[in-house]
């Protein structure tokens, strides 16, 4: 059963979600505070595959609630739910781990299209790959079978969506990937939101893998196109014919 916990304090929103994801297959636990989320997911031993986070709440608000279920688990789907439609609000919650956000109003078929997409993400995790259990590149191992990446030996704590870019790129190796492309095979063709959630993912991954994120070796960016995983740490020697408006992540 999917499940999900949702977390919004105003009662007409919360009633809204809860009807419409339940006619969506969504077994569903909702609250009106952080703080009754954050206990909900500890008596239900975190099993939930998604959680759907209100921002604006009293008390604990919606980014500690997202902060802090990130720590507790690198698998379930955080999706923000915000009245506001400032780019930091947006780009607050991706950094703190969250998966996605909707702004409110918002339909029904939006609701269920985006939470569907997280949640397909979110059930990939316990795929197992039999074939190629592993891709080495550089002083990097990412283990298809644990959806894991270590650098030089050492585990990364990476988010679902995190290792799926990884993946990605591991899989074209070399090869520049305009942001479409990447927001399209992570996301989904239908994904409603804009590129600039990829620009967050590629920030936290540089924040993570790289020795100086400021000035990249693995992640490189293609000015006014995408970027490109050198996993040799040579950015540069493919450099000729890249140009374009200067990368804004």
């Amino acid at each position: 059963m999917k499940r999900i916990l949702v977390c919004e304090d105003e009662d007409v929103i919360r009633d809204f979600v809860v009807i419409n994801l339940k006619r969506a297959g969504y077994e569903v636990v909702d609250v009106n505070c952080g703080e009754d989320a954050l206990r909900v997911f500890g008596e239900e031993n975190g099993d939930f595959d998604i959680a759907l986070l209100d921002i604006m709440m009293p008390g604990i608000d919606g980014f500690q609630v997202c902060k802090e279920l990130r720590r507790r688990s690198g698998t379930i789907g955080i999706i923000m739910l915000s009245a506001k439609t400032q780019e930091m609000d947006k780009v607050s919650g991706l950094m703190l781990g969250a998966d996605d956000y909707i702004t409110k109003p918002f339909s029904p078929s939006e609701l269920t299209a985006r939470i569907d997409a997280v949640y397909r993400r979110v059930s990939m995790s316990f795929i197992k790959e039999e074939k190629i259990p592993t891709i080495i590149s550089g002083p990097f191992e990412l283990n298809l079978k644990s959806r894991t990446i270590s650098k030089n030996g050492l585990l990364i704590d990476l988010t679902q969506v995190e290792y799926q870019i990884l993946e990605y790129f591991f899989n074209n190796q070399n090869t520049a990937l305009d942001r479409r492309s990447i927001l399209s095979h992570i996301w989904g063709e239908n994904y409603y939101g804009d590129d600039k959630i990829v620009d967050v993912n590629i920030r936290r991954l540089r924040m993570k893998l790289e020795e100086e994120p400021s000035n990249p070796k693995y992640i490189s960016t293609i000015w006014g196109f995408g970027y490109k995983w050198c996993g040799d740490g040579n950015p540069d020697k493919d450099k000729e014919g890249e140009d374009g408006e200067e990368d804004k992540s």
